[in-house]
């Protein structure tokens, strides 16, 4: 089969490339707009890029109208955020934080969901995340224009908090432990519980890192009266 994706109307060329460009991580985007109103949201265009300096991607896309999605609005107003990785056991809260509330309405509130406050961005994070990342703005670029068009953020990660029992002996992450979750076509997700090493031929293996020994600042203070919620 051929696919010609320059005669393709987006919502197809749309279906093709998530079906074919599996398994995607999964990053679980809180944000703050300007008045103080939490907002989380889900996208699996989701990647890192680069550890001089640590940076990440991911793509909000427009909606099927042309506009910008919230956590977008957000970040362009605010210039920070933070990436949660949600787990197995977090994947229908996940899931349910996609919905399409109205602007402002908080997906911490709605879908009772627990927030920690950052250490150094206002948004909170995802308190039961084994990983999240603390992000401030370095580049929007946007690609297309209208519906299904998109936006790319590249986030330098300022910090991350990673829960000690999702750590291996090693003192690295345990994929097992994590079990993170990734993204197929249509309705489809996946677990990362089946697994197989293979030993790259040029490189010796990676030592475990060494802890931080340096204090993070003060937590920035939540928006509104407590850190889960919206104003």
């Amino acid at each position: 089969m051929f696919l010609d994706f320059t005669a393709m109307e987006p919502r197809h060329a749309y279906q093709w490339m998530v079906a074919a460009i599996v398994p995607r991580p999964i990053a679980w985007v809180s944000t703050v707009s300007p008045d103080g109103r939490t907002n989380l949201a889900p996208f699996s265009f989701f990647q890192g890029v680069t550890c001089n300096p640590p940076t990440l991607l991911f793509v909000p896309g427009n909606t099927r109208e042309g506009r910008k999605k919230d956590t977008l609005l957000n970040i362009e107003a605010n210039r920070d955020f933070v990436v949660s990785l949600p787990s197995f056991a977090q994947a229908e809260q996940m899931n349910a934080t996609a919905a399409l509330l109205p602007y402002g309405d908080s997906e911490f509130e709605a879908f009772g969901i627990a927030s920690a406050p950052s250490e150094r961005v206002r948004p909170p994070r995802v308190a039961g995340a084994g990983v999240a990342f603390e992000c401030t703005l370095l580049q929007i670029v946007p690609v297309g224009e209208g519906p299904l068009a998109a936006n790319v953020v590249f986030g330098r990660i300022l910090c991350a908090h990673v829960r000690e029992e999702i750590l291996g002996a090693d003192g690295l992450i345990d994929p097992a432990r994590q079990d993170a979750i990734g993204r197929m076509g249509g309705e489809g997700y996946t677990r990362t519980r089946e697994r197989f090493d293979l030993a790259r031929p040029d490189r010796a293996p990676l030592a475990a890192p060494a802890p931080s020994s340096s204090r993070a600042p003060a937590p920035h203070p939540a928006p509104g009266s407590r850190p889960a919620g919206a104003a």
